[in-house]
């Protein structure tokens, strides 16, 4: 059996001290296959941002182990986080997150030369860039900026990035909450597509239309794991 991609155990994030102690995550143990798509949900304060913030390497938790593709990170400085960031993450955010006045190319490439392990020459990461870009469908976008592309466009953009340093888990918040519906459904079939071809997929989301594309749904409540709800005709889906 493969080792799971994510596996913790019993996290704590307390912020504050005495009577003022914030129990933002009170014993949260979950597991994330390999190859799995799950999304998480909550109301506000369930604790779904500080988790997302912890499974993506942004934080410590107070206590507890997290164990990212089998390895225990719970204890790294932020150096060494970061160093795992970029080796072994990709992130899609809401707001997408592209440098303004800066090309598809170029903003896609940004992960490529924060990692130092690759030693890729520039011509090396723009046509790794060019491959991404032309995988989520912009070919026709490559040299175009932020401003120059819709919405729906920019999060293929920040996709692409996601994908160009081929991480082990790919974390998305909120990644349609920022698109109509017609761009909300583009991006939802990519990701979807993304998770058939074995990417893992870990996503953040208060909408329910957005959580049913996953394989699981972990429902978090006052900084607890409220129950686990799996999409049987998703793994049908898959599975054909």
């Amino acid at each position: 059996m493969s080792t799971p991609i994510i596996e913790t155990h019993d996290l704590k994030q307390v912020y504050g001290t005495g009577d003022a102690a914030v129990h933002a995550l009170d014993g949260v143990s979950i597991t994330v296959e390999r190859g799995e798509f799950v999304a998480i949900m909550g109301p506000s304060g369930s604790g779904k941002s500080t988790l997302m913030n912890i499974l993506g390497c942004l934080a410590r938790p107070t206590s507890g182990t997290y164990y990212l593709d089998g390895e225990d990170v719970s204890g790294l400085d932020r150096r060494q986080l970061a160093a795992i960031r970029n080796r072994k993450l990709g992130f899609i955010f809401q707001a997408y997150n592209l440098l303004p006045r800066t090309s598809a190319v170029r903003n896609v490439i940004l992960p490529l030369i924060y990692d130092r392990t690759k030693h890729l020459s520039m011509q090396e990461m723009e046509a790794r860039a060019r491959e991404m870009l032309t995988l989520v469908g912009l070919e026709d976008r490559l040299d175009h900026q932020p401003h120059e592309l819709s919405g729906g466009q920019q999060q293929r953009v920040a996709i692409a990035r996601a994908l160009v340093n081929d991480p082990v888990l790919i974390i998305a918040d909120e990644p349609t909450g920022n698109l109509d519906s017609k761009s909300s459904l583009e991006i939802m079939n990519l990701l979807k597509t993304l998770h058939e071809r074995g990417r893992t997929i870990v996503m953040v989301t208060h909408d329910e239309e957005t959580a049913a594309y996953a394989e699981r749904i972990i429902h978090l409540r006052d900084g607890k794991v409220e129950r686990i709800v799996h999409n049987e005709k998703t793994k049908a889906r898959v599975a054909a």
